[in-house]
C-alpha cells in the first residue's frame, strides 16, 4: 500500500555515504540479469519533478488518495480539473539520458526487466520493453463500477468539451500529474462519468492509500528472484511498495545499487549508492561499455 505522504522518511545519520563511482555499476551490467527499479528521480531531467529531491513537491502538496477521491465528489472535481491541466504537461515531456540508457541497457541484452514506480509513461516512450508499471500509467482511465477502461486521450477530449474555455495557469505540475491550482481556478470544472455505465472515472494508477494489485507484487517479486542483481535509478524508496523489492534482493544476496543524488531509505542495503545526476551517470556507463546511446530514439 502507499501511505500518505506526508508520513515522510527522515534520513538518519548512521546511512551509508554517497560515492560517485560508477565502476560497481558497470560491473553489475557488464555481468548482465540487472533488474531495474525506478522512481521519480529518473524523470526529473524530462521536466517532471521529484516529490522528495531537491525542489521536491512533498513540502507544498500533498497527492490525492484513493479514499477522498471516491468518498467526495468536490475531492473528485478539483482531481480531474487539476490532472486535466497535468496531463498536458505530461503530454509534452520528452525522454532524457536516463530512459535512453536503460532502453539502450535492454537492447543489448544487460537488463533482465524494469520495474518503474512512475506513471509517465517514458520508459516505454523511448522503447524499453516489458516494462512493469507498479502504480500503473496515466494514459489510461478506468471506472470504478464497470471496469471500462479508455485511452486518457479520449477522456481528454471529452473534457474539453465539457469545460471550453478552461485554461488556468498552474504554479506547478506534480510528479503524479497533478497540478497546482486554486480552488479558485479549478472553479465549477465539470466532471464526465463513464460512457458504459456512467460510473465514475479514475486513471489508472495506484492512489496513496490504494494497494497496488496483488498479482503484480507477485510479478516483481519474480523477476528479482530471477534477477542477477538490482539497480535502483532515482528512487528514495520512501514507501514500501518499492523498498520491499530492495529488501528481497538484499535478503536473497543478490548485489543492490541504487544511483539517487540523495539518502534513500534503502541506502543500509545497498552495495553502494552512486550520487550523482542519472541522465549523466548512466551516460557515463553506457559509454564505459561502449553502448551509444544516439541509437536510441529521443
Amino acid at each position: 500500500m502507499r501511505m500518505r505522504p506526508t508520513l515522510s522518511w527522515t534520513p538518519t545519520a548512521d546511512l551509508p555515504p554517497g560515492t560517485t563511482d560508477l565502476e560497481p555499476v558497470a560491473d553489475a551490467l557488464r555481468t548482465g540479469g540487472v533488474l531495474v527499479l525506478s522512481g521519480a528521480g529518473i524523470s526529473t531531467e524530462s521536466g517532471i519533478p521529484d516529490y522528495r529531491g531537491e525542489g521536491g513537491s512533498l513540502s507544498r502538496h500533498t497527492p490525492m488518495t484513493y479514499q477522498d477521491f471516491t468518498a467526495s465528489p468536490q475531492a473528485r472535481r478539483r482531481y480531474w480539473a487539476r490532472s486535466h491541466l497535468g496531463w498536458r504537461t505530461f503530454g509534452r515531456a520528452r525522454p532524457n539520458d536516463g530512459h535512453r540508457a536503460v532502453a539502450a541497457f535492454g537492447r543489448h541484452g544487460l537488463l533482465s526487466g524494469v520495474i518503474t514506480q512512475n506513471v509517465d509513461g517514458l520508459h516505454q516512450a523511448v522503447g524499453s520493453e516489458d516494462v512493469v508499471e507498479l502504480h500503473g500509467g496515466l494514459d489510461r482511465v478506468v471506472c470504478l463500477s464497470c471496469g471500462a477502461r479508455i485511452a486518457r486521450r479520449e477522456l481528454a477530449r471529452r473534457l474539453e468539451e465539457a469545460n471550453p474555455g478552461f485554461d488556468p495557469t498552474a504554479s506547478a505540475v506534480n510528479p503524479d500529474g497533478d497540478a497546482d491550482l486554486t480552488d479558485a481556478q479549478v472553479g465549477d470544472f465539470h466532471v464526465v462519468p463513464c460512457t458504459v455505465c456512467g460510473g465514475i472515472l479514475k486513471p489508472d494508477v495506484v492512489f496513496f492509500g490504494e494497494s497496488v494489485p496483488p498479482s503484480r507484487v507477485e510479478h516483481c517479486r519474480r523477476l528479482v528472484r530471477e534477477a542477477t542483481s538490482l539497480l535502483v535509478l532515482g528512487s528514495s524508496l520512501t514507501v514500501m511498495s518499492g523498498l520491499r523489492f530492495v529488501r528481497q534482493a538484499s535478503d536473497a544476496g543478490k548485489p543492490v545499487l541504487i544511483v539517487n543524488r540523495d539518502p534513500t531509505r534503502g541506502d543500509r542495503h545497498a552495495l553502494a549508492r552512486v550520487a550523482l545526476p542519472l541522465g549523466a551517470a548512466l551516460g557515463t556507463v553506457a559509454g564505459r561499455l561502449g553502448i551509444p546511446l544516439d541509437e536510441v530514439a529521443a
